[in-house]
């Protein structure tokens, strides 16, 4: 297994934890395919091989989302960011078995990603789902959307290019609102001050039920660059 150990990793969260059978048998054996190394900028027309669509899954879990998506858009190109090792052998497992190739992984911090290796401009999409909320005041400043990310994401979309967030908290889903909004770059999709309707294609979770009314229980925000 040759996983890049990024230095730049600067998280609260959970970056190890138990890997199964398969998971480990998927670093050991699929990085090399689908993991992207190294620290410099991206070049993802060839790390991809073609010229398409790109989408950006920031803190993928265990994987189950991504692959959804790029199985439903073999059209697009999606590249994901985790720093959970057990997510990253889960999602390498699931890419080989479902024979998905239009996905790569880079295990690194997000803010560094954005920052230092994709290129001004390049993403049609960035995606954020339930990241953690940090519920207690003073760990707040914790919380992955912040207003200098709002700003450093506007700078890697392409005008026309969207952002979408989703949790499940709404205090953090109200803060969400209040730091986006205050990007002068973003517009809000759904109206000012208004929630999307649905979670668009994005794979149903495990905190929703059928028939959710708008604001019941998870919150959509869907932004774009103007």
């Amino acid at each position: 297994m040759n996983i890049s150990t990024d230095t730049s990793i600067k998280t609260y969260g959970r970056t190890s934890g138990h890997l199964t059978s398969g998971q480990k048998s998927a670093l050991a054996t699929l990085w090399r395919r689908y993991g992207i190394n190294g620290d410099g900028p991206l070049d993802l027309d060839w790390i991809f091989g073609r010229c398409a669509p790109r989408y950006v899954e920031i803190g993928f879990g265990m994987g189950a989302n991504l692959a959804h998506l790029a199985t439903l858009h073999p059209e697009r190109d999606y590249l994901g960011i985790e720093v959970y090792i057990p997510g990253v052998g889960s999602l390498l497992h699931r890419l080989q078995r479902e024979n998905i190739g239009n996905v790569h992984i880079i295990r690194s911090d997000a803010r560094s990603v954005l920052g230092h290796r994709i290129t001004d401009g390049s993403l049609d999409g960035i995606m954020v789902y339930f990241p953690d909320p940090w519920p207690k005041k003073r760990h707040h400043k914790r919380r992955i959307i912040q207003p200098e990310f709002a700003t450093q994401v506007v700078t890697k979309l392409r005008p026309g290019g969207t952002l979408h967030l989703a949790t499940d908290y709404e205090p953090y889903a109200l803060y969400m609102l209040e730091v986006l909004e205050g990007e002068a770059g973003l517009v809000n999709r759904t109206h000012p001050g208004g929630f999307a309707a649905d979670g668009g294609d994005r794979l149903p979770s495990k905190f929703e039920g059928r028939g959710r009314s708008p604001g019941d229980g998870v919150w959509d925000l869907v932004f774009e660059r103007r």
